[in-house]
């Protein structure tokens, strides 16, 4: 029941991602509008896009897991303070809350990696 619980939880905290890359690919001339008003450049969408769909995919399937929930969980603390640093207003102090807990999420991956149902945990038989 345990592994059935790790690979919901790699599910649920990657699904943000891959919605927002998606998100991104069909918004890229409105969302590079709003990364450069921040003061980050545009050219940058598209290394963010490959990031937001590649490794919360590598978490789903379970592999090289652990690599790819740190820089996920360095890109949260990241864009925390780029894009949610305006605590006056509470929907960006929420958001800025939500990345730090999405990091927590990051580094219990990180810390344990993934469980059975992996596939970094496939079995290496050996035939005699």
């Amino acid at each position: 029941m345990s592994n059935l619980f790790d690979l919901l939880g790699r599910i649920f905290i990657s699904s943000i991602f891959l919605l927002s890359g998606y998100n991104k690919i069909f918004n890229y001339t409105d969302t590079v509008t709003w990364m450069e008003g921040f003061g980050v450049p545009g050219f940058l969408l598209a290394p963010t896009i490959i990031l937001e769909i590649l490794l919360p995919v590598l978490i789903i399937i379970g592999y090289r897991t652990q690599i790819s929930a740190i820089i996920l969980g360095v890109f949260c603390i990241t864009t925390a303070f780029i894009f949610h640093s305006d605590f006056s207003n509470q929907m960006q102090v929420i958001a800025f809350l939500k990345n730090f807990a999405l990091t927590g999420g990051f580094i219990f991956i990180a810390v344990n990696g993934p469980k059975e149902w992996s596939m970094e945990n496939k079995k290496k038989y050996v035939r005699l």
